[in-house]
């Protein structure tokens, strides 16, 4: 108990120590083989991701606090383009968006900050960050080496990095920024993009490096990022997957290490374990000489409104070590902040001694670092899932539990193990403190259901979604008039969507829905028989997105909405109503009248009967 204490004593001595730099600010941030060097000096961060957009301005200062408090360094946030600039030229850094605050708020509790500038940035956020009018920006092809796309991804960059000189706050400037990153992950998707994909990564890195911020670039998932941009890794095991950085000059970064699986719909929550969380870091400095580790999402907080991409839930990484509200979860936050006090008391030999391994076993290996002055580090690593070992280094023996390593700052006495937690354990309850089960107390608005014949336009074909909508809603009302004779026999109505949701209507009745998920297939099929009455008809279909896509490559060539529709007829076989004469409404009526807000929602007439709960749109 008492190593523990005196554990967290020189933690939070060296994190005041790093504050004191970061406001000081002498020289540019450079990098060797070992390490980023601050002010001159090697240093092991840990740094753990808060993005903006997902909290509060109020919420940021604890926030900040916390991950102050669990051991951690920097903060690592994206940039998030297309909430910055919703209108081509027209920029926003208002409120949740206010990146400027939210760094100064960082700067003003001592800690460094890693800028991911993207601005592709996926991170389960709607079209990957991107501004939806880009587009419709023409000929363009995104993340390619395409000229109408690299201006205005250069364009957007250089305001970014122009308001954070303007704003004082790179390091040289006395800032807090001591890393950047430009693009994200292109490496997944480069081969498509054929004989387009690496002039453009080396355009990048060069455009980017040409900014002179003063403070290094970084790209994950890049092994071949160009020099002197460094290559990252991201995933759950980079202690065993990253190919390391692709030169001897270049420090080994984790971009991202991921805390759980972000929730979609649909999904049970992935946890991670604390103690694997601990075991990949520790893993990652021993074998791979790891001297950055970023915890991706450190708090994940909220995506508020149309944000989330596909299928994400409001609720992001809501088990990262501070959750949803900003609470701390335990045991995770408190193991982590044990694991960085320890590494941090092996600080020295990690980043200035001589590194060996060796076998201890089958499945046991040690690292051990040593300077010439003698200090000494080790780590003692037991891959068996399931047996506890015992191992000898320097004529000790070491007791290791399954899955574990064992952190030993003098390579003599064990500071931490990873598979041994000692932080206390928390929980998280709700209770109800009021009901709103009772339907008379409700009163109630059922939306319209509009027809060709009342539509704000029309179009002789089935229009894509996304374009039609313009990321303004997630709803698209297509409708079409049909003439049916009692001849035709029984009918059945047939339709292929690339969308997430569709609701059917036959004359103002609901007859069907059908409903996409995360990990289905792209094209979802609704089935049903209808009966149409002789004549003419009003066939109604509500196409719904559940959030715009977040990656992969030609994401503006992406599709959603209706593919194709027909009936079928028992008399008279299928026809064929794709090239029909087609009435579209965009959006819903509540969302334009804005019934949710105080002023909105005397714009409609509310019934207090309580017999329309059940029924759709309502």
């Amino acid at each position: 108990m008492a190593l523990k204490k005196v554990v967290v004593v020189v933690l939070s001595m060296f994190i005041m120590v790093a504050g004191g730099e970061a406001a000081g600010g002498r020289g540019d941030v450079t990098y060797d083989g070992r390490a980023l060097i601050i002010n001159g000096t090697r240093r092991i961060l840990f740094s753990g991701s808060i993005h903006y957009p997902r909290s509060t301005p109020e919420m940021w200062p604890s926030l900040i606090a916390k991950a102050k408090e669990g051991g951690l360094d920097v903060i690592q946030t994206y940039v998030f383009w297309n909430a910055h600039e919703p209108i081509r030229g027209q920029f926003n850094f208002e409120g949740r968006y206010n990146l400027v605050r939210f760094i100064k708020e960082i700067q003003a509790q001592g800690l460094y900050v890693s800028l991911r500038m993207g601005p592709f940035i996926e991170s389960e956020w709607k079209y990957g960050g991107f501004p939806f009018w880009l587009h419709d920006v023409p000929g363009i092809v995104f993340r390619s080496d395409n000229e109408p796309f690299k201006f205005y991804m250069k364009r957007f960059v250089e305001n970014i990095v122009n308001l954070m000189k303007f704003e004082k706050l790179y390091y040289p400037q006395g800032g807090p920024i001591i890393v950047s990153q430009i693009e994200n992950e292109y490496q997944m998707v480069e081969p498509a993009f054929h004989e387009r994909g690496p002039p453009y990564v080396r355009w990048a890195a060069s455009m980017a490096v040409g900014l002179q911020t003063g403070v290094p670039w970084m790209m994950c998932k890049q092994d071949d990022a160009p020099d002197p941009v460094i290559n990252t890794c991201n995933g759950l095991k980079c202690g065993e997957t990253f190919a390391g950085p692709n030169s001897p000059t270049k420090p080994s970064l984790w971009t991202e290490n991921w805390t759980q699986r972000y929730p979609v719909y649909g999904k049970e929550p992935s946890m991670r374990r604390a103690e694997d969380l601990a075991f990949s870091v520790a893993l990652f400095i021993a074998r791979k000489n790891g001297s950055f580790v970023n915890y991706y999402m450190y708090h994940g907080g909220t995506n508020f409104g149309k944000s989330p991409s596909s299928y994400v839930t409001t609720s992001y990484y809501d088990r990262a070590p501070l959750d949803e509200y900003g609470l701390i979860w335990l045991p995770t936050w408190g193991h982590l902040r044990e694991l960085h006090a320890a590494i941090k008391l092996s600080s020295e030999p990690l980043l200035w001694g001589t590194y060996t391994n060796f076998s201890l076993g089958q499945q046991q290996e040690a690292h051990v670092f040593q300077t010439n002055s003698g200090k000494c580090a080790a780590f003692l690593v037991n891959f068996a899932q399931h047996l506890n070992a015992t191992v000898s280094l320097h004529n000790a023996t070491y007791e290791l539990p399954s899955k574990s390593i064992s952190i030993l700052p003098d390579c003599k006495r064990v500071a931490f193990n990873t598979a041994e937690v000692s932080a206390q354990y928390g929980n998280r309850s709700a209770r109800a403190v009021q009901s709103f089960n009772n339907a008379n107390k409700w009163s109630t608005f059922t939306e319209g259901i509009p027809n060709v014949h009342h539509a704000s336009f029309t179009n002789i074909e089935l229009l894509e979604q996304m374009s039609t909508t313009k990321d303004g809603t997630d709803y698209l009302w297509y409708t079409f008039s049909y003439n049916h004779k009692s001849s035709d026999g029984q009918q059945a109505l047939s339709v292929d969507s690339r969308a997430h949701v569709l609701h059917a209507f036959v004359n103002d009745e609901f007859v069907g829905s059908v409903h996409g998920s995360s990990d289905g297939p792209p094209n979802m099929t609704l089935e049903k028989n209808i009966s149409l009455r002789e004549g003419q008809n009003n066939i109604s279909l509500l196409s719904v997105m559940v959030g715009l896509p977040d990656g992969g490559a030609y994401l503006e060539k992406r599709i959603a909405g209706l593919r194709r529709v027909s009936i079928n007829c028992s008399g008279s076989g299928p026809q064929n109503l794709t090239n029909w004469l087609w009435g579209y409404q965009i959006g819903l009526l509540g969302e334009k009248l804005e019934i949710y807000t105080q002023q909105g929602l005397q714009k409609v007439v509310w019934r207090t009967d309580g017999s329309s709960i059940d029924r759709p749109l309502t």
